[in-house]
């Protein structure tokens, strides 16, 4: 009895180095900035003071725009450098989830009057993604990536 074993086809060319890695860090390095983005807004721009008075205006409780804008900002930093990237990803899930609620009554397209919850929804899902993909490359150490 003669046995055959069988390799399955590889699904990369093999001539072609994968630009998974090159792609991976795109993706962490546009998420964190774009964190890091909207937290700093909410202190330069709407001032602390100005994000507590909103939250406070959507019912929820003060504190919580620090906690966002700590998120924001630590998180964004975290993902541009590539630390904990699967966790800083999941935890920045929450705080879009946040987001999503706050633009849910302004329907679907983020360009409607007040922002709709396209964006936040869709910035939620490449969250998620990322923290599948983990770090890539250009970590800041492959110790705490």
């Amino acid at each position: 009895m003669t046995t055959h074993t069988h390799s399955a086809p590889s699904l990369q060319p093999s001539v072609q180095p994968s630009l998974q890695p090159q792609a991976i860090l795109l993706l962490r390095v546009a998420l964190g900035v774009m964190a890091l983005a909207h937290g700093l807004l909410k202190v330069f721009v709407f001032t602390l003071p100005g994000t507590v008075g909103y939250f406070e205006s959507l019912g929820l409780p003060g504190f919580l725009a620090y906690l966002t804008i700590a998120a924001e900002v630590g998180g964004g930093a975290a993902l541009i450098l590539g630390v904990y990237t699967r966790w800083v990803s999941l935890a920045l899930v929450p705080v879009l989830l946040g987001a999503a609620w706050v633009h849910l009554g302004n329907g679907w397209m983020f360009s409607n009057t007040g922002g709709g919850w396209e964006f936040p929804v869709f910035w939620t899902l490449a969250l998620i993604v990322q923290a599948g993909l983990g770090s890539g490359r250009g970590v800041l150490s492959n110790r705490f990536a």
